[in-house]
């Protein structure tokens, strides 16, 4: 029978291991969370003899003044000449960031470009128990904090020329294609108003995209069943901390965590050509909270959708 004196080296040395190990995870999820990541996707989309369209989709960057990486990283994207760019939101994430929010975009502001925002330009972000993230949606929001100035980023990004897609409509004519846009407010906060952008898609358009911040699935029905080809949206972060060889846990909306991030369909279970449905593209995004900046298998994204014409 073993001594006590050695039980106790033994549980000593246990958890000895276990701070090291965890401690070894933390770092390599904080190294993750700087990662960023190029993804590229090819959608057949466009009608036939379309050009290919190059669309850089942006969310969740939660941005910080301080965060020169992160701001190095995104302006350089441009490089990318892309066609349109496509911000799903949570652009902020410090009440000073605006500046530096379009200091980062830089010469994409001079790319046809739509946007929404998400829960995150609206209001200061918070200390919380990362862990209530993986817990069943309470519907209870934080909004009992001080807004951010998310006035001035759609004022801003709108003098630039992108269209701001909050519950409403619009248009946008690139390279030669004409396309139907209709988006939401946030939609994790209940400020989607679907009754605004209600009726079918513009037929006429050669293309017809819906735009999101929180991919709820009352949003992708109504988006996919009024003909839009395809859906943008972020929120989700991928599951952000993630099971390797299982991937997402959670979407923190009613979204499935098989489609937490990636090119999907919508419904899931159908295919091209289906009434009713349409594509689906869930960015993973480029942030997380400032007071958890950790990502585990789920680094940290832009999109390049590069849009193609179907063969029918």
């Amino acid at each position: 029978m073993s001594s006590p004196a050695v039980v106790r080296r033994s549980v000593l040395g246990v958890a000895a291991a276990a701070a090291v190990a965890g401690a070894g995870l933390t770092a390599y999820a904080m190294t993750e969370a700087r990662a960023y990541t190029l993804r590229r996707a090819t959608v057949p989309v466009l009608p036939p003899g379309s050009p290919d369209l190059r669309v850089l989709h942006l969310s969740d960057i939660h941005l910080t003044p301080g965060q020169r990486r992160k701001r190095d990283w995104l302006a350089s994207l441009a490089d990318l000449q892309p066609d349109l760019v496509v911000d799903t939101g949570d652009n902020l994430a410090h009440r000073d960031a605006v500046p530096a929010v379009l200091d980062s975009l830089g010469a994409l502001l001079d790319v046809p470009g739509v946007f929404v925002l998400g829960s995150n330009d609206y209001f200061e972000p918070s200390l919380r128990n990362p862990f209530r993230y993986l817990l069943p949606d309470t519907g209870k929001r934080h909004t009992n904090v001080p807004e951010l100035p998310w006035r001035d980023l759609t004022r801003e990004l709108s003098r630039s020329g992108w269209l701001d897609l909050t519950n409403t409509r619009g248009s946008l004519e690139v390279r030669g294609l004409r396309l139907a846009f209709a988006g939401v407010d946030d939609p994790h906060l209940g400020y989607d108003r679907l009754d605004e952008v209600a009726g079918p898609a513009d037929p006429d358009a050669d293309l017809r995209l819906g735009v999101a911040h929180a991919p709820y699935l009352r949003v992708l029905d109504a988006f996919a069943a009024r003909g839009y080809d395809a859906v943008l949206a972020g929120h989700t972060h991928g599951g952000q901390v993630c099971v390797p060889g299982i991937g997402a846990l959670t979407t923190n909306c009613d979204l499935e965590p098989a489609r937490a991030r990636g090119l999907s369909r919508h419904p899931a279970d159908s295919r091209p050509g289906d009434p009713g449905s349409s594509w689906l593209h869930v960015s993973a995004g480029l942030g997380t909270s400032p007071y958890a900046r950790i990502r585990v298998a789920c680094r940290p994204e832009a999109t390049l959708l590069t849009l193609v014409a179907t063969t029918r």
